[in-house]
């Protein structure tokens, strides 16, 4: 059995153990680390596999929810499935995890108790008034497996309802951000059906999210997902934020990678930070 989300450790101490060497790699991963210990305490480590930028990004939105996002207040939030299958018989061919080959007819009901899923543990954990209480909930909820990847089909489902909303407003010459464009440039994805074969059915499963899908899930969540990019360190990237023009009125999570592929959190900010 392993642990979804590592208990806290000192990030230097981390940073000594991952990273003992002189090569100019170890050099600046070592002076990233020390950046990131200048504004967070601790580090807590993400089971890596595949599913590694979910679990990093939902743990760490839970585990500072206060309340529940519009999005998930509305009223036809559960109706997703039904309303997008009416109009595009493709995402029939939407897979689930460990559920190759299931029909979309039933999967449409899975689908929507994920998300049914996904707003009752937000909305339970977001009323949670004793930070203590409310961190012991987050590590309750990452170490039922069955509830997790739950919740990490419904992020993939809502991933793919925005991409189909973005996809469709620049069809009708309204404006999209940026990334929508470098999303449907790519070979691999010119279209949501395309996306959907070619990435969202293989995450979890073959790989994991791809930079321009990072911004995906960040309009998904309306969250701003902030990133310590430490190989990137020194240059303007180290510090990258998706999307990188948030609105204002959105929250920010923040994560920690050495590569792009796999994702960390720093968790408990330093005090003068917090001021």
């Amino acid at each position: 059995y392993k642990l979804s989300v590592s208990p806290e450790m000192d990030i230097m101490e981390y940073c000594r153990k991952e990273w003992r060497g002189n090569t100019p790699v170890a050099k600046r991963m070592r002076k990233g680390y020390e950046a990131v210990a200048q504004k967070f305490a601790s580090i807590r480590r993400i089971r890596g596999d595949n599913y590694c930028a979910f679990r990093a990004t939902l743990f760490q939105a839970l585990s500072q929810a206060t309340q529940l996002p519009r999005w998930l207040q509305s009223e036809d939030f559960t109706m997703l499935p039904e309303n997008l299958l009416s109009k595009y018989d493709w995402i029939k061919q939407w897979q689930l995890k460990q559920k190759p080959g299931k029909k979309m007819g039933e999967i449409s009901d899975e689908i929507k108790e994920y998300l049914i899923l996904l707003r009752k543990k937000w909305k339970n954990i977001s009323e949670i008034k004793d930070p203590l209480e409310k961190q012991e909930a987050c590590d309750k909820l990452f170490k039922n497996e069955e509830e997790e990847y739950s919740l990490y089909e419904a992020l993939k489902f809502l991933m793919l309802n925005t991409a189909i909303e973005l996809y469709n407003a620049d069809k009708n010459g309204r404006r999209v951000p940026v990334f929508s464009w470098l999303l449907f440039a790519r070979d691999t994805s010119s279209n949501p059906c395309q996306l959907m074969h070619n990435h969202l059915n293989h995450i979890g499963h073959s790989g994991g999210l791809e930079q321009v899908e990072m911004f995906l899930l960040a309009y998904a969540l309306q969250y701003t997902i902030q990133v310590y990019r430490l190989y990137k360190y020194s240059t303007d990237e180290f510090i990258t934020l998706y999307p990188n023009d948030p609105e204002e009125d959105w929250p920010v999570v923040t994560l920690i990678t050495e590569d792009d592929r796999h994702y960390n959190i720093p968790v408990r900010m330093c005090q003068e930070t917090m001021l």
